[in-house]
């Protein structure tokens, strides 16, 4: 059952690209090597990046003002004020 490619999750996506950074900084590369890797982390990179959104998105919480008109209010993370959107 060959169907579209999953994309993997957040965490296995951020320890490959760790990996891969160790191996282009330990500079013991072939030049092919290093440009394969150096493609693959940008790809991992551009996911990650996506997946945060997404996830930054979905944080998003509803608030009901006292006037009734319903808010949109990006959850704050620790040591900074919500904002309003």
């Amino acid at each position: 059952m060959e169907g579209a490619k999953k994309m993997p999750n957040f965490e296995a996506s951020l320890h490959r690209l760790e990996q891969i950074v160790k191996k282009l900084e330990g500079g013991n590369l072939a030049l092919d090597e290093a440009l394969k890797l150096f493609e693959e982390g940008i790809n991992l990179s551009q996911q990650c990046q996506k997946q945060l959104e997404e996830a930054e998105n979905k944080v998003e919480i509803l608030l009901k003002k006292a006037d009734g008109k319903v808010v949109a209010r990006k959850l704050a993370l620790e040591g900074e004020e919500e904002t309003e959107g």
